[in-house]
């Protein structure tokens, strides 16, 4: 299955479930094979965390641009 055909995880629960993976991880006990998949579920919730933050950036940016063109135009 890809991603395409389930729907992403919102910020806050894939963060939640970064720290859990970064935690189990950091505890050990766990086989090789077992810290592999931890590994790559942990690079995919960064990276579904990495495009929350960058869309939520590109939001304030976009509301922030009339009110610097507004601000910048009075001088």
């Amino acid at each position: 299955m890809t991603g395409a055909e389930k729907p992403e995880l919102g910020y806050e629960a894939a963060r939640d479930e970064l720290v859990d993976v970064v935690r189990r991880l950091e505890a050990g006990g766990v086989t090789l094979e077992e810290s592999l998949q931890l590994w790559e579920r942990g690079e995919e919730l960064a990276r579904i965390c990495q495009e929350w933050l960058d869309g939520a950036r590109r939001r304030l940016e976009a509301a922030a641009a009339p009110a610097e063109a507004d601000a910048g135009g009075d001088d």
